[in-house]
Parts: structure tokens; C-alpha cells; sequence
């Protein structure tokens, strides 16, 4: 396997390395069925993907086997954000049949954490995604890793997400605090559910706490009630 350096990565404050354990912890409670995890959110700029790899990185901590994959194929910003060391192939490369797994699959610098990346944007990331290539991808992880951890285009932008999540043992959603209506969140939820997706719960992003107490933004968990 290919290995790559991933840099540029922020360290997390305590408070807020504590909050992911937790969510860490709540999605171990899932039950050792639950592997393979749909991040998504309701709109762009939510802070999805600093969601999904954050959580990839506090499982891989605990001694987790995990794979990260960026799924979100029109407009991934993971490449940029974390400056890999070397030029990767991707996952649109995989399922577009011009490259195998053992080419996309790329071990990091932070351990046992593994990466595939989105790849150049294909004209028709929907119906890659539900190619069979996409599901035998999953299926193949499941026997190699503790979790597969999954980013996806937000829900209420494109399809990509549901088509996804069908392949998936369960849906994250993630919320930006005072910046979502209840009635979006539950129009997302709705339409998660019509793909026949399970829904593990909500992670609240960007809530602030007193200022004058903490100083820093912090995510939390809970199951996201009717």
C-alpha cells in the first residue's frame, strides 16, 4: 500500500478532542453491526468533512482499524485541506474502472488510519456511486476494517448521499447550530429515511459555549428527535 502524508491538520483543543471521544463512544454503542458510517449534512459549509475525518481519526486513536472515504465526488475539498505529500488517485478514478483498489488506497502518516480519495470530478457521480464497483468497495472494506467512514455531499444539495447511505449500516447528520430551521432538519431527515437508511443521530456543529468560559467551538452528540 501507498503510504501519504497528510499535513495541514489542526490539532483539536481538549474540550473538544472530549467531545469526539464521545461520539466516538455513542457510535461504538451501536453494536458491532454498525461499520460502515454516511456522514452527510443538510446544506455546503456545515462542516461535514471536518466531522467525518475528525471522528476517523478519534476512532483510529482508540485502536480502530478505520478507512476514510471522501465520497463527496462534485465538490470534495479533503485534497486541499489537508495538503497530501504526493499526487493520489481517487475513488472516481476506482469506480470510472481505470484504476484498482490497491491503487487508491493509501496509508497516512496517523495510525491506523487509511484514505481514499474523491479523485477529479466525473460527470456522473451519482450513478458511479451506485455502481455495484461502489458496493463491492464497502463490502470488501468491511472485512479488512473496524469502521469505513464515509463523506458525502449534503443531502438537500444532491442525491449522492442517499445513494450512499443505502450501502451504508447507518446516517450521521450533521447541523450547523443556529444556522439550520427545524423544518430543513426534518425534510433532510425525511428524505434519508425514504432511501430506507437508518438514521444513528445528529452532530451538532459550531455551538459556542460562554465565551468568556471556553473560547472554542465544540461538537456535540445526541439522537435527533421528531
Amino acid at each position: 500500500m501507498l503510504r501519504v502524508k497528510l499535513q495541514n491538520r489542526v490539532e483539536m483543543g481538549p474540550f473538544v478532542n472530549e467531545a469526539y471521544k464521545y461520539l466516538r463512544t455513542n457510535i461504538m454503542f451501536c453494536g458491532i453491526g454498525v461499520k460502515a458510517l454516511c456522514v452527510t449534512s443538510c446544506v455546503p459549509n456545515e462542516g461535514k468533512s471536518d466531522v467525518s475525518f475528525n471522528l476517523a481519526v478519534s476512532l483510529a486513536e482508540s485502536g480502530k482499524k478505520v478507512v476514510f472515504i471522501d465520497a463527496d465526488l462534485r465538490k470534495s475539498d479533503i485534497i486541499r485541506r489537508y495538503n497530501p505529500d504526493l499526487a493520489v488517485f481517487g475513488l472516481s478514478h476506482y469506480l470510472s474502472a481505470q484504476n484498482k483498489i490497491e491503487d487508491i488506497l493509501y496509508e497516512t502518516n496517523m495510525d491506523n488510519l487509511d484514505i481514499v480519495f474523491s479523485g477529479p470530478v466525473p460527470p456522473n457521480p451519482s450513478e458511479l456511486l451506485g455502481s455495484d464497483s461502489f458496493s463491492d468497495l464497502v463490502e470488501i472494506f468491511r472485512k479488512v476494517y473496524d469502521y469505513i467512514i464515509v463523506d458525502t455531499p449534503p443531502v438537500g444539495s444532491v442525491i449522492d448521499s442517499a445513494v450512499v447511505a443505502q450501502k451504508c449500516d447507518g446516517v450521521i447528520l450533521v447541523i450547523e447550530s443556529d444556522a439550520i430551521s427545524y423544518k430543513l432538519a426534518q425534510k433532510v431527515v425525511k428524505q434519508i429515511e425514504k432511501s430506507g437508511s437508518r438514521i444513528l443521530g445528529a452532530v451538532l456543529n459550531k455551538y459556542e459555549h460562554d465565551k468568556r468560559l471556553y473560547g472554542y467551538k465544540y461538537i456535540s452528540y445526541g439522537k435527533y428527535m421528531d
